[in-house]
């Protein structure tokens, strides 16, 4: 109907009415979409500041716990003897118990055998099955016609998973098949089946014993301690041993040295990672002269970020020690909510106490009443982020005026459409009775 509506206006009345319905359409419908246009706009942008405060936080929660877990505070640590023994952070633990001395009276083995040469690795041992028992169980190995070398039985054993692997040792005389399990007295195994000159232990030919499997035996600070490996972990909490050799007798001495400067470097990267967040939070909430910025000014959730942040220097992280805030060891806040140390203050701390700095930062034995630097962060996060926490009433406010912009959109559309609509049925109404007056004049 609207196609011959179009087709009246302005014919024949030398008034160009299109243009007119066109010129009063924009005029009605510009303006409104206009300040759709920049809601929609501003609140994009909310959303994405929003988005990017939250994902800031859970960024330095999470940098600051990884940076406290392992050896954070354990300074380096130091072996005696390396040759002997060598030490290592267990990942995730905090040592404890230095110094402490180790005493190495035999390290853990494999039981290894051999056997006696063959011609070389594509010598037939003919069909059959051979059968290796360990505490995990018996595995058969089966040797078939056509796939029954040297060198195919041992790429079977390999591809068993019993826990023995196998190789072919060559020398002037021949090809020996090596076979060696895993360290650890239980990890013995025996070899039966067919293949007599390779059954252990056997009456006739069979492998030679080249060495049995046998525990770790080691005296930490004088405590006899039995290993089925020779890479320990926690033997000395948050400390890991690698025993390469022992030598009954010999005191080996485990130290770590006083961390004084990891602490205040740790400190410091604190202070700055919280600066940067702090500095784009006050860049999203402060309004400019020109009126410029402050996207998140008026931001509920945004504000309490940023009123519980301003909170951590003297927020308490210990109940009991010398120093138990931030404030305590030399971290200022500053009027715009920035962190500042008084190196001064922070020095003499940790001259005098550097054990009790240490464990206000990261307890020993974190709880409620002694978060530590990174479980206060992980509270405030948490309550933050939760289900009905500021930041996810933010954002849920901001999504649901996501919502509303697209239904006004949606609502401006269909008002243009009829109002378009009525337009042309005026217009062309106006075009014909024009037609009709021009008509009665001539």
């Amino acid at each position: 109907m609207f196609d011959s509506i179009s087709n009246l206006i302005g014919s024949g009345t030398g008034v160009n009415s299109g243009q007119l319905v066109a010129d009063l359409l924009a005029a009605s419908r510009e303006p409104k979409l206009a300040i759709l246009q920049n809601r929609q706009q501003t609140n994009g942008l909310k959303i994405s500041a929003l988005a990017s405060a939250s994902a800031s936080l859970d960024t330095f929660t999470n940098a600051l716990t990884g940076l406290l877990n392992g050896r954070a505070f354990a300074g380096d640590l130091v072996s005696s003897q390396p040759a002997l023994a060598s030490v290592g952070f267990v990942d995730g633990a905090r040592p404890q118990g230095l110094p402490a001395t180790l005493e190495i009276l035999q390290i853990a083995s494999a039981r290894r055998m051999a056997s006696a040469p063959v011609t070389d690795s594509n010598f037939a041992l003919g069909a059959g099955t051979m059968t290796i028992s360990n505490a995990s169980g018996s595995f058969d190995i089966i040797l078939t016609p056509g796939a029954d070398s040297l060198a195919d039985l041992v790429d079977a054993i390999n591809q068993a998973g019993a826990g023995v692997s196998a190789a072919i040792m060559n020398d002037n005389d021949g090809a020996r098949l090596i076979l060696e399990g895993q360290d650890g007295a239980d990890q013995a195994f025996t070899v039966s089946g067919d293949f007599t000159d390779y059954n252990y232990p056997s009456a006739g030919a069979g492998m030679t014993l080249i060495s049995e499997a046998a525990d770790a035996l080691i005296k930490i600070d004088g405590v006899d301690l039995r290993y089925s490996g020779n890479n320990i972990e926690n033997a000395i909490q948050g400390i890991s041993i690698n025993l390469k050799a022992a030598s009954p007798g010999t005191l080996i001495n485990i130290s770590g040295d006083q961390p004084t400067t990891t602490i205040a470097n740790l400190v410091t990267e604190f202070v700055d990672a919280y600066n940067q967040l702090r500095t784009a939070l006050n860049n999203a909430t402060t309004v400019a002269d020109d009126g410029s910025g402050g996207l998140l000014a008026a931001d509920a959730g945004v504000r309490d970020m940023i009123r519980s942040l301003g909170q951590i220097g003297a927020t308490r992280l210990v109940d009991s020690g010398p120093y138990r805030a931030l404030s305590d060891i030399g971290v200022k806040t500053g009027r715009d909510g920035t962190l500042s140390i008084d190196r001064e203050r922070l020095d003499a701390v940790l001259e005098n106490d550097p054990d009790a700095v240490s464990n206000m930062l990261d307890p020993l034995v974190a709880d409620d009443n002694n978060p530590g630097i990174a479980g206060v962060l992980q509270s405030i996060r948490d309550r933050l982020q939760g289900d009905n926490g500021p930041l996810k009433s933010s954002q849920a406010r901001l999504e649901q005026i996501k919502t509303d912009i697209a239904k006004a959109w949606e609502k401006l559309d269909a008002d243009s459409e009829r109002y378009e609509a009525q337009l042309k049925r005026s217009f062309a109404t106006m075009d014909r009775q024009l037609v009709l007056l021009k008509a009665t004049q001539t």
